[in-house]
């Protein structure tokens, strides 16, 4: 018995080390969908910390009203039988029991409402912005500006298998990230130049449309740095499956070093009106080429 106790003892301080590791090992890992994962990605945003609440609330109210209906089906089941009640009853009306599945479900509902419409405020609250960038949806990439820092702009493609480097995960890597600063409100102006696309960072609880012709906007604030991976989450042509989001947050000193390196790599004077140069792309779903615009 105290062998088994010592082994127990043993195996449970080995996994509050590996809990502790993990938590301080946390801002440096990548955020990003794992096999068999339950439930959403860890929240690094302060709106998808209150989705993540209010998530879980509804959770436990869809279970009690699941119970609860399933406990009314099977007391109906064997208490009104047919070897019980031979004869049924022809009752058609109870005031009380009308009055409480009207009473009730509008008590539910206004419960939610309670806890849901604050939050759905929240996410569309963009002012008071620290900084505004523009993801501009393409098939099948995605192009960034910096608006507020030169108003620069860079295209950022898919790493094809065949060229990632080790830790870098499947059709999420970019060639180049999307730098925000940490712990800043970041506005996302978001459209799209050709199709409908949607710019998704699960992680940060950001989802919205990209619609040519039109701006949507939303916002996040990200708690800690690191490699945040989102998709495109519209349903947008053969390549939509090759179109990812990669976002490397940094400390607000370290971003302002970028901001000057991209500056000079990705800027250019008001007077240079020469086209870009075009990147091909391969169209992976069909194995035919086509050429980014």
């Amino acid at each position: 018995m105290t062998n088994i106790r010592i082994h127990l003892m043993r195996g449970l301080g080995l996994i509050g080390l590996a809990a502790l590791f993990g938590f301080f090992a946390a801002p440096a890992m990548a955020q990003q969908p794992v096999p068999w994962q339950l439930g959403f990605q860890d929240a690094h945003s302060p709106i998808m910390e209150q989705m993540t609440l209010f998530h879980d609330f509804l959770l436990w109210v869809i279970f009690a009203i699941s119970i609860f209906v399933l406990g009314l089906l099977l007391y109906a089941i064997v208490r009104f039988r047919e070897s019980k009640n031979p004869i049924p009853s022809k009752v058609t009306h109870n005031t009380l029991i009308e009055v409480l599945w009207t009473v009730v479900p509008v008590v539910i509902l206004f419960v939610i409402g309670f806890f849901s419409l604050p939050l759905l405020y929240a996410t569309d609250d963009t002012a008071e912005a620290d900084l505004t960038i523009k993801a501009i949806g393409r098939q099948w990439y995605w192009s960034y500006e910096y608006p507020d820092h030169g108003d620069f702009t860079f295209d950022a493609f898919m790493v094809p298998e065949d060229e990632l480097k080790e830790g870098q995960p499947r059709l999420l890597t970019t060639d180049e990230a999307l730098v925000l600063p940490v712990g800043k409100k970041v506005r996302v102006l978001v459209t799209s130049s050709d199709v409908l696309h949607a710019f998704a960072m699960p992680a940060l609880g950001s989802k919205i449309d990209a619609v040519p012709g039109r701006i949507n906007e939303t916002w996040f604030e990200i708690d800690e740095p690191g490699i945040y991976y989102g998709q495109c989450s519209e349903l947008c042509g053969s390549g939509h499956a090759f179109m990812p989001q990669m976002i490397r947050a940094v400390p607000e000193a370290e971003f302002d070093a970028w901001i000057n390196k991209a500056q000079a790599r990705f800027g250019g004077s008001a007077e240079e009106l020469s086209p870009r140069p075009i990147k091909v792309v391969r169209n992976e779903a069909v194995n035919t080429p086509a050429t980014a615009q």
